[in-house]
């Protein structure tokens, strides 16, 4: 429930803070005082929109707050800790509105933007005024309303859930048939390229002992040529080769005894490379008595290689890539035929979804069914007490447009009244006067309070256009609502304000320079005189007083 509201420098209100009880509270002072102030102020902190106009002149921002205590409040508590609002005091909404126009919001004490203030404030709070913040007037608070009086919340879930199943297997399923034309001429390209794979086999590091072999094969004649000129420069050559020379280089260098010894040292090295040539001539040697120029082996690897290279330009990638697109295209193949069997899986999983969604709407309906009648009746006699003699209500039912299952039943719900005899019955929301429409959600909540989650309610002057017994009857109506929760009223009439748990007096303060809303708590002798000077003017006479005191403590009784 609301349990503290603090208003600065909110149009004409410079500073205010109330400490709110449960119960029902009256709100009452003279026209202009700036009762509805405080309830605008309100609102701000549910998500209602603002503008710089709101500003108290002469200051540079409003700022209100608004605490709540959400010990009876689950819906709340758990919509907070989705988001990480959530903490172990009362919760705190507010709003800071600049004299630039600039708005800012929080939620315990976490920047939020004003959609979030709605949805949380719509838990909290319900404000009647003039068709603004009525959840009443929608139909999915006309279903839940409904569904609490049946007691068939859970089966609404379940309701809920099976629809929600049903659909996200409809849209796989439309998906992959949507998909099948497509689909199949994509299973049957992967197929045929997988094979052309399969009959390459290309085997593992295959393409780069190929591309050395044939590069070898392709150069043989060249290679056998330079071997051979070589090997005869290096010791075969008549007219002279290399060994030949370096042994007659070595052979005159050692004639002479005692040699120096850089001679000695070149005459070394002249050794060592002697057997350096040698030892290379060798090698040719054995490479040209193993070396073996196939021709048709050439050709076959010339074939190899032209299917691989063939394949690889038909798929637009490089040679080597052949193995990686081979697995690619095994595991989309792979998950294609995964579909298909998903397909068959997902038509049976729709239809068991279908039926079971069946069953529980049938059985929620059949619920709605007869709460509809009895909570249609309830309201029309709290209704014709309300002062709307031939008034009715009834709760329309009608069956959704298509067959597929629809996650809040078989059937749209709306509630319909007729405030006055002979008048059709329409929709709540299409009721003209701000105070029949106030009158018939306050006939509905009286109905309805012990199972609404809405534990605040606030009704703004509920008594326009209504006096005598009607007015007693109001005042009584809100005084049973306050003792199941929290109810705040703003009125004219004494016949209501005298019914309330406690008062609250909203009044002018003149200044010498500015005038601001002031607000008092009222205690009983205080509270008399208010009701006095409500039922007879500025001019408290003893009967008006002796006429206040009863009428209050008529209602504590």
């Amino acid at each position: 429930m609301l349990v503290h509201l603090s208003v600065h420098n909110y149009a004409i209100v410079e500073h205010l803070d109330l400490e709110l009880d449960r119960g029902m509270s009256v709100i009452s002072g003279e026209t202009g005082a700036g009762k509805s102030i405080m309830l605008d102020a309100l609102g701000l902190t549910l998500g209602d929109r603002a503008d710089s106009g709101v500003v108290r002149p002469g200051a540079d921002k409003a700022d209100i707050l608004a605490s709540f205590d959400l010990d009876d409040i689950p819906e709340a508590r758990a919509w907070l800790a989705e988001r990480d609002l959530d903490n172990d005091g009362p919760c705190i909404l507010r709003r800071v509105i600049t004299a630039e126009g600039r708005s800012r919001g929080y939620i315990n004490g976490t920047p939020c933007p004003q959609g979030d203030l709605k949805a949380l404030g719509e838990l909290l709070i319900d404000i009647h005024s003039q068709h603004e913040h009525q959840s009443l007037l929608k139909p999915d608070t006309h279903r839940r309303l409904l569904d609490e009086f049946a007691g068939s919340q859970d089966l609404a879930r379940q309701v809920q859930l099976a629809a929600q199943r049903w659909k996200q297997t409809r849209n796989e399923l439309e998906r992959i048939a949507n998909i099948g034309d497509e689909q199949r001429a994509r299973h049957q390209l992967l197929s045929y390229q997988l094979e052309e794979l399969d009959n390459l086999a290309l085997g593992e590091d295959e393409l780069e002992q190929l591309e050395q072999e044939h590069k070898n094969l392709t150069n043989a004649e060249s290679l056998l040529s330079a071997c051979r000129l070589v090997i005869e420069q290096c010791s075969e050559n008549d007219a002279g080769n290399v060994l030949s020379a370096l042994t007659t280089s070595l052979n005159r260098l050692s004639a002479f005894k005692g040699q120096p010894g850089a001679l000695s040292e070149a005459g070394n090295l002249l050794a060592s490379a002697q057997i350096q040539v040698e030892e290379a001539v060798g090698e040719l040697n054995r490479f040209l008595d193993h070396f073996e120029a196939d021709p048709e082996r050439l050709q076959q690897m010339e074939e190899r290689l032209d299917a691989i290279y063939t394949l690889a330009r038909k798929h637009r990638i490089q040679p080597a890539e052949l193995g990686a697109l081979q697995q690619q295209l095994f595991e989309e193949l792979e998950s294609l035929n995964a579909d298909d069997q998903a397909a068959e899986r997902l038509a049976e999983e729709l239809t068991a979804y279908l039926r079971h969604y069946q069953e529980k709407a049938s059985e929620l309906s059949q619920l709605r069914g007869e709460a509809a009648g009895r909570l249609a009746k309830a309201v029309e006699s709290e209704m014709q007490n309300l002062g709307m003699p031939g008034g009715r209500f009834t709760i329309k039912l009608s069956p959704h447009a298509n067959d597929e299952p629809h996650p809040h039943g078989l059937e749209q719900l709306e509630f319909l009244v007729s405030a006055n005899p002979g008048q059709p019955l329409k929709a709540l929301a299409k009721v003209a006067s701000g105070g029949e429409l106030s009158r018939i959600s306050l006939a509905i909540q009286v109905i309805t309070a012990q199972t609404s989650r809405v534990p605040t309610l606030v009704f703004d002057e509920v008594d326009v256009g209504i006096g005598g017994p009607t007015a007693e009857v109001v005042g009584q109506l809100l005084r049973r609502l306050g003792e199941r929760g929290q109810v705040l009223t703003v009125t004219h009439l004494p016949q209501v304000a005298a019914q309330g748990h406690q008062h609250l007096f909203v009044h002018k303060v003149r200044e010498q320079d500015s005038t601001r809303t002031a607000v008092s708590k009222l205690d009983n002798d205080q509270r008399v005189e208010e009701i006095a000077r409500m039922l007879g003017g500025l001019d408290l006479t003893a009967e008006s007083l002796a006429h206040a005191r009863k009428m209050v403590s008529s209602a504590q009784v």
